[in-house]
């Protein structure tokens, strides 16, 4: 992404870029329905939306797809943007052009997402923003779902079904050094090294137990099968096997 020059046929490093000067003097004639005017300024902010899309540079879409996006995300800034307030264009601008880009990778996703369950999660959206309005602060799940008047577990689910997925490659940190990705930070609690080498202890330990009490051991805990299940096929009491049972443990804890 970052080496292409034309995105949808526009020659990207010819771009030209407005002084906060100049958007000050557009903003009247766009708003006035200067169609030369809000072309100059569209023209002289698409650096800006070249900028967010470079988030997305991981997700495997096209990126004349995204700038397309982002440019819808850019007019409706301009379109929505109140010049009264102390803001610069390009602070209200950008958020709106990542939640155009959002939505748009929502909705292609290749994991589908009920209607229903985008509906109760841009619901639950809504009435977040309504609570830290009044509150002051992130609302809870437990608030947001009172609020909705729906349960807890509904309210999780959707929030979770509409979140972006992200790529292991994703970068993470970046200091001028080999980056962190997010595959970096994920760990395999079945693979970690720690379980490797017990499972090699207790493999060596089994081996220095006799063939009757490994085969109750095997039948146990690895088969799950009851003492009296045991001891039925083995063809001894079910206190016998306790007692070897019992003991296989024993020994066994003495080398693991």
């Amino acid at each position: 992404m970052t080496g292409k020059v034309e995105i949808c046929g526009v020659d990207t490093s010819t771009l030209p870029v407005l002084t906060n000067d100049r958007m000050r003097e557009l903003f009247p004639l766009v708003h006035g329905g200067d169609h030369i005017a809000r072309e100059e300024f569209i023209r002289g902010n698409l650096r800006l939306v070249l900028s967010v899309i470079q988030r997305f540079n991981n997700r495997g879409e096209n990126v004349d797809d995204l700038f397309q996006v982002g440019c819808i995300g850019l007019i409706k800034a301009l379109d929505n943007f109140d010049v009264t307030q102390n803001v610069r264009f390009s602070t209200y601008a950008v958020p709106m052009i990542i939640g155009e880009i959002r939505r748009y990778l929502r909705d292609n996703n290749a994991i589908r997402v009920s209607r229903s369950l985008k509906d109760i999660a841009y619901k639950a959206l809504q009435a977040r923003e309504r609570l830290m309005t009044e509150h002051g602060r992130e609302p809870t799940i437990t608030e947001l779902a009172e609020k909705l008047e729906m349960p807890r577990e509904d309210v999780v689910y959707a929030l979770e079904a509409i979140q972006d997925p992200v790529s292991l490659f994703e970068p993470m940190y970046n200091d001028t050094g080999d980056a962190v990705y997010v595959m970096d930070q994920v760990k395999d609690e079945k693979d970690a090294d720690e379980n490797w080498l017990e499972g090699i202890s207790i493999r060596e330990a089994l081996r220095r137990l006799g063939d009757r009490e490994r085969r109750i051991l095997r039948m146990r805990f690895f088969e799950g099968r009851t003492q009296m299940e045991v001891a039925g096929e083995i063809g001894i009491s079910q206190a016998q096997v306790s007692r070897l049972e019992k003991s296989a443990l024993s020994q066994m804890r003495k080398y693991v």
